[in-house]
């Protein structure tokens, strides 16, 4: 069985990267982080960490991180439930997997009235949609936004709405690259904007529709949705953008939908642990009601 005192030592150099930083945390020696840790590793039979400046969690480390970490946020939300927030506050922390663009458009609108009434903090991890429920899954977060439709064993996962996506330029970008038309020969010279190596949407549309695969065209990388759609904008490339931050520019003008046959639909879904806080519980039903009017859920 695992010790306490060890696996904490292990956790805290694991996520401050430093034995000097974890003994300041326990408020204990260096030598003793040290102690504690060759301890865990005797015992287990593995290094966990590489001793590097900073240092760095080995593969084996990893799965003991990971399985650290999620009995922590279990322990948390445990004592969310007993006593009804954290320890010497009067806040709720709540981590939330999301996807950039549900962060940039409606997110923040669809939590405030649970995060306002509840005295809710939120932590945020951001990643691809298609990526988030790793994060749940791995005991990282309580809850997150999600294309995966199919609940984790010990979760429950609801529908929440579909967000569209277009490929879209400005007008100047239009007028000087795709004047003449779209063709597999002007896009492998033709500048595009990608989100991040995770963000799959673009490229899955380039393959299908043209057999060009992130090698064969140039692109720029901008992982920020506000600075994405102000590259593309800004005449930097073309890429995919939902209605959300266009719908009212392609009313207008300001960006032109260079390849209909590209829009998509991108169906969301908020996963949850079924054992959840009140305050993640209260948090959900404004979420989902919000949702069912911003997305026209029946």
């Amino acid at each position: 069985m695992l010790q306490s005192k060890q696996s904490e030592a292990f956790l805290a150099v694991a996520e401050t990267g430093s034995f000097e930083l974890a003994a300041i945390q326990l408020n204990i020696t260096a030598s003793a982080v040290t102690l504690r840790l060759q301890t865990l590793e005797k015992q287990l039979g593995h290094v966990l960490i590489l001793r590097e400046r900073p240092c760095r969690v080995t593969p084996m480390g990893q799965a003991l991180l990971k399985h650290l970490q999620h009995i922590r946020l279990m322990e948390n939300n445990l004592l969310q439930n007993f006593q009804g927030k954290t320890q010497n506050s009067v806040f709720y922390k709540l981590k939330i997997a999301t996807n950039a663009d549900s962060l940039a458009t409606w997110l923040l609108a669809s939590l405030q009235k649970s995060v306002l009434q509840k005295n809710i903090l939120l932590d945020l991890k951001i990643d691809d949609q298609t990526q988030t429920h790793h994060l749940l899954e791995a005991g990282l977060v309580n809850a997150c936004i999600s294309t995966e439709q199919t609940a984790m064993q010990g979760c429950i996962a609801r529908t929440l709405g579909k967000m569209t996506y277009r490929m879209v330029a400005s007008k100047a970008f239009y007028q000087q690259y795709f004047k003449a038309g779209i063709s597999r020969e002007i896009l492998t010279t033709t500048p595009a904007v990608v989100f991040n190596e995770k963000d799959q949407l673009q490229h899955q549309i380039l393959i299908q529709h043209f057999g060009l695969t992130d090698s064969m065209f140039p692109y720029h990388h901008v992982p920020s949705s506000t600075a994405f759609v102000e590259a593309i904008l800004l005449g930097f490339g073309y890429g995919m953008l939902p209605d959300f931050q266009i719908e009212k520019r392609i009313e207008n003008g300001e960006l032109i939908e260079i390849m209909p046959f590209a829009k998509t639909d991108i169906m969301l879904y908020w996963h949850h642990w079924k054992q959840q806080s009140p305050q993640l519980e209260a948090l959900t039903q404004h979420l989902i009601q919000h949702t069912k009017d911003l997305f026209q859920v029946g």
